[in-house]
């Protein structure tokens, strides 16, 4: 709590102000994100009283709000439902006992400090993911929607096809409680972005479903909370079934701290406030952790409230506890506010949030500009659509590795030249500015670092171009873009410079970064290279290798690309 000592009279009131703001906001969605969790509408608003008070202790973040999300809640719908046929209590203890195996890996990462390991998690999965949920929820919703039962366990595909053939039941009481819930959120929202949109949709949703007394006529209700704090209790963690509960744990884990993380990061922006990564992730995981004792399910930041919180002008984690006290209130104080909740105003606000969740526009830019994010994009969201969600946040993550090595293996060779029409004669792209090279010396730049699953790329192509028989007997590599070199990449510029000794050349070396130059050093391949093949600049290192060509070729030649050739030297001392 290194930010009480910031606290005053006016970053109280401040909070106080925000904590507010952000009980009315998560009141209609942490009983909506219950409901897509398969859980009472109690279990979202439990989440957002406890989850958001142990995160905002122990976090970094002055403004991320933690509790229940869109996502999480339908990742943990389908990782328990995947357990087995359980009741409804049986359902609850697995979801809570997840809660807990979640937060535990989500802490040993904290601790571990391995927080930057979430950076290799491409944002493509998320965004791919996300979509993808986004379909899955709005698809769970719509039974509600139009009134009618469907058996548990369906697929995504079996769901909708089942909706399809009951399409003539559809209840029209509930139907239209749906629509006019979402027509009056998107009109709210319209005129005016600040005002509480989901919570005035469902009230007008509500009156009109008791106006048309829709209860007579199948509408079901969301009925009372039970007007009650979150009751402790300890998860029943059995051995059983552990490796499947750590699976389904970890994939919640992986997703929530991707979510946390990438918020808090986000609203750091505008506040100017450094994040600590590992230490975000140590207070999520204590969120979930203890969280699992208070009947709290999964939860992780919440980019809509976290950034109503930071625009409703809270200065510190105390409006976060603000939020809670105030919901938890609510909850003591008005258990009924949930009476006379149709769950067709559920889905009609939950199709919204299901909307909202898709990113149209990075999803466009994504498949229009870059083939390999477009398609761990698609797989992503196709193997949430079609397969188990833990399932599909492996495979995304698994591909997007995959791709990034892929990448990183074939790292880019730049065949390079100096341009005899610069007075300093700088070295450039030969392919972008057209420039002639020296037949005898050929010079290469390496954008990408010397490894064991790159070397095979590079010294192809290097002996392509110094094949046995060319003319080409010297090369010189541009090292300035290489920024590591492990021993297969030494071991393979040490089998380039015998090689090329063999054949009366050189391999020639410069512009190393001190970092890399360290590492061979350390591992002795400067000396088993030559100290004579590295130099810091290329233009040092022509000054030594031009007079080692063939002079007589180079008395005929008529490239004099450098300011070294002897046929270039002689026209400039006669001048």
């Amino acid at each position: 709590m290194y930010w009480g000592r910031s606290l005053n009279k006016e970053t109280f009131t401040s909070d106080l102000i925000a904590g507010f703001t952000g009980a009315v906001i998560v009141l209609p969605q942490g009983v909506a994100y219950a409901v897509i969790a398969g859980l009472p509408p109690e279990y979202g608003l439990y989440t957002a009283i406890v989850t958001p008070v142990i995160a905002a202790l122990f976090g970094s973040s002055y403004h991320l709000i933690s509790g229940p999300t869109a996502a999480i809640s339908i990742v943990m719908m389908s990782v328990a439902t995947n357990i087995g046929n359980l009741d409804d209590g049986q359902f609850i203890a697995t979801v809570l006992i997840i809660t807990l195996l979640a937060g535990l890996v989500q802490l040993v990462l904290g601790l571990l400090k391995l927080g930057t390991l979430v950076n290799f998690i491409s944002h493509t999965v998320v965004i791919g993911f996300t979509a993808g949920a986004a379909v899955l929820i709005a698809g769970s919703q719509l039974k509600y929607l139009i009134g009618v039962q469907l058996p548990g366990g369906l697929s995504f595909v079996e769901s909708l096809s089942q909706l399809f053939s009951q399409i003539d039941a559809t209840n029209f009481y509930s139907l239209s409680t749906g629509i006019i819930t979402l027509a009056t959120a998107l009109g709210v929202r319209h005129c005016n972005k600040h005002w509480p949109h989901l919570l005035i949709g469902m009230f007008v949703g509500s009156l009109y479903c008791f106006v048309l007394n829709g209860a007579e006529h199948g509408v079901i209700l969301v009925g009372s909370l039970p007007g009650t704090l979150p009751p402790f209790s300890i998860p029943n963690l059995t051995l059983g079934n552990f490796g499947t509960l750590i699976s389904a744990a970890t994939a919640v884990a992986i997703l929530g701290l991707i979510e946390a993380v990438s918020i808090a990061r986000a609203i750091s922006i505008r506040s100017h406030q450094q994040i600590d990564g590992n230490q975000e992730i140590i207070g999520q995981g204590l969120s979930n952790i203890i969280g699992s004792f208070f009947s709290c399910y999964a939860g992780s930041g919440s980019f809509t409230r976290s950034g109503a919180n930071f625009d409703a002008g809270a200065k510190s984690p105390l409006a976060a506890i603000f939020a809670a006290i105030i919901l938890a209130l609510i909850v003591v104080l008005a258990p009924n506010v949930t009476a006379y909740l149709p769950f067709p105003a559920m889905a009609g606000a939950i199709l919204l949030i299901a909307w909202n969740l898709i990113d149209f526009h990075h999803i466009k830019q994504l498949i229009l500009v870059t083939k390999n994010e477009a398609i761990i994009l698609i797989v992503t969201f196709l193997a949430t659509l079609l397969t188990h969600l833990e399932y599909a946040i492996y495979i995304g993550i698994f591909l997007s590795l995959a791709m990034y090595l892929k990448r990183t293996s074939k790292p880019v060779v730049v065949d390079v030249a100096p341009r005899s029409d610069h007075p300093e004669r700088k070295i450039r792209n030969i392919n972008r500015y057209n420039l002639n090279e020296c037949p005898q010396l050929k010079i290469i730049r390496i954008d990408g670092s010397l490894y064991f699953g790159a070397i095979e790329q590079i010294q192809k192509k290097v002996r392509e171009l110094s094949h046995k028989g060319s003319d080409i007997k010297f090369m010189l590599i541009i090292c300035k873009a290489i920024n590591f070199v492990d021993i297969a990449g030494a071991q393979m510029l040490l089998q380039e410079s015998q090689r090329l000794k063999r054949y009366n050349g050189q391999l020639i070396l410069s512009s190393f970064k001190g970092t890399a130059l360290d590492e061979l050093k350390k591992m002795g391949y400067i000396e088993k290279i030559g100290e004579d093949a590295f130099y810091d600049s290329p233009n040092i290192a022509l000054k030594t290798i031009i007079p080692q060509l063939n002079q007589n070729r180079c008395q005929t030649c008529h490239t004099r690309i450098f300011n070294e050739c002897p046929a270039q030297q002689a026209k400039e001392d006669n001048s």
